[in-house]
């Protein structure tokens, strides 16, 4: 387990990267999310493995993006300070699951620890918004956050769910939630 590395998850389109981009923007180390990464790879090659067209596929390539996000980050974690993932592991993982039915959560979490103190974006309809790589609707986004929020705890992890709030107060709950401990 990685002590500074912080896992920010939950509903898709609940404001996870501008809270992300805010904490870069003070100075934090970031990790972008594995799936957006993906799809902009993909789009721009043509490729299939996009979660509209087969999400098996799209997940798989986003826990070998997640697991070596999480070893980069590790090689580098010598230098201090918190680290805040945009999803990570347990988020591509669980999504294999949901496509498969393969249960491959929970030895890639035992693996791939983050900080037990997990940040859970609840759904947020009023920014929910798509965009050319976020395609799914609002009802998709709500189940992706229950299954999250169900396994987080069976995984060992607290959840804090993030306030509805505007971004640079919800950079100062979670920096505050993480000093106190």
């Amino acid at each position: 387990m990685h002590e500074r590395f912080v896992l920010v998850t939950g509903c898709s389109g609940g404001g996870k990267s501008a809270l992300i981009e805010e904490l870069a923007r003070r100075g934090h180390r970031t990790i972008e999310e594995p799936g957006r990464r993906i799809v902009r790879e993909e789009l721009a090659g043509k490729g299939t493995a996009l979660p509209w067209t087969d999400l098996a596929a799209f997940a798989r390539r986003a826990i070998r993006m997640a697991v070596a996000d999480w070893r980069s980050a590790h090689a580098g974690a010598g230098a201090g300070g918190w680290t805040f993932f945009d999803r990570g592991v347990i988020d591509a993982a669980s999504a294999f699951e949901a496509a498969t039915g393969r249960q491959v959560v929970a030895p890639l979490a035992r693996r791939y620890r983050y900080r037990p103190l997990v940040f859970l974006a609840p759904p947020w309809p009023e920014i929910h918004a798509g965009d050319d790589e976020r395609r799914h609707g609002f009802a998709a986004a709500v189940e992706e956050y229950e299954r999250l929020a169900d396994v987080l705890p069976t995984l060992g992890y607290e959840t804090r769910l993030l306030p509805k709030l505007p971004v640079a107060e919800r950079a100062a709950f979670v920096l505050a939630a993480l000093e106190r401990g």
